[in-house]
C-alpha cells in the first residue's frame, strides 16, 4: 500500500528479458535504504517486488499483463521513474490509499502553464471515466493528485486535468511530460469498489 506522496526520482539501469516479461534494475538510493527481499516499491505507480539489491538499486520482475497494462512496456535503461515505499502502518497518509495496480495509461493532451503551476489534461479510457471526478483522487505515474477538471458523462473517451504545484513540478517526473506522453492511471479504489457493487446491483433488480 502506498500513498502517492513520491520519494526520490530513480533511473532504470539494466533491463533483462525474463520469460515472456523483464527483470528490471531501478537506481533509487532512498528506495532501498531500508529495504528486505519481498518489499513492495512503487514504480512510475506500478508495484514491484525487490528480488535483489544493492546499496543504491533493486531489481525486481515485471510480468507480461503488467507490462501490457503500464507504461513498462517498452522499458529501457535511462528512464527516469518516480520511486516510493510501501507507507508504514503507523505513517501518515499524506496523498490518498494507491494500492501500485494500474488500471490503463492515459496520455497528456495538453500542458498548460501558469505562473507557479502548470495544469496536466490526460485522456482516459471510456471504462475508466465513471470513476473520475472533480475535486477526487487519482494516482498519475504514482503521484497522489485532485482531480481539478473533468470531461461531461458522454459516450467515448474523455479526460480529466490535474494542477501541479511547484514542489510536484521539482520532485516528480510530471514536470517534464509533454504532450503525446502516457503515463500510468490508477482510480480511487474506492470508487472501483462503488461501481463493481452498483454492478451486481443492477444485475440482481433485473431478474
Amino acid at each position: 500500500m502506498f500513498t502517492g506522496i513520491i520519494e526520490e526520482v530513480g533511473e532504470v539501469t539494466a533491463v533483462e528479458p525474463s520469460g515472456d516479461g523483464v527483470r528490471v534494475t531501478v537506481r533509487g538510493p532512498k528506495a532501498v535504504s531500508d529495504a528486505a527481499h519481498g518489499d513492495s516499491i512503487s514504480v512510475s505507480g506500478v508495484c514491484l517486488t525487490v528480488v535483489d539489491q544493492g546499496s543504491d538499486w533493486f531489481t525486481a520482475d515485471v510480468m507480461k499483463q503488467t507490462l501490457d497494462m503500464s507504461t513498462l512496456e517498452g522499458v529501457s535503461a535511462g528512464r527516469v521513474v518516480n520511486l516510493e515505499r510501501a507507507t508504514a502502518a503507523h505513517g501518515r497518509l499524506g496523498g490518498h490509499i494507491v494500492q501500485g495496480h494500474i488500471d490503463g495509461t492515459g496520455e497528456v493532451l495538453e500542458v498548460r502553464p501558469g505562473e507557479q503551476w502548470q495544469v496536466l489534461r490526460i485522456s482516459i479510457p471510456a471504462e475508466l471515466a465513471p470513476l473520475v471526478v472533480d475535486k477526487g483522487s487519482i494516482a498519475v505515474d504514482g503521484v497522489s493528485l485532485t482531480v481539478s477538471g473533468a470531461s461531461a458523462a458522454a459516450p467515448g473517451d474523455g479526460w480529466f486535468e490535474v494542477s501541479l504545484i511547484p514542489e510536484t513540478l521539482a520532485a516528480t517526473t510530471l514536470g517534464a511530460r509533454v504532450p503525446g506522453d502516457r503515463v500510468n492511471l490508477e482510480t480511487d479504489i474506492l470508487a472501483r469498489h462503488v461501481q463493481r457493487l452498483l454492478a451486481f446491483s443492477t444485475e440482481g433488480g433485473s431478474k
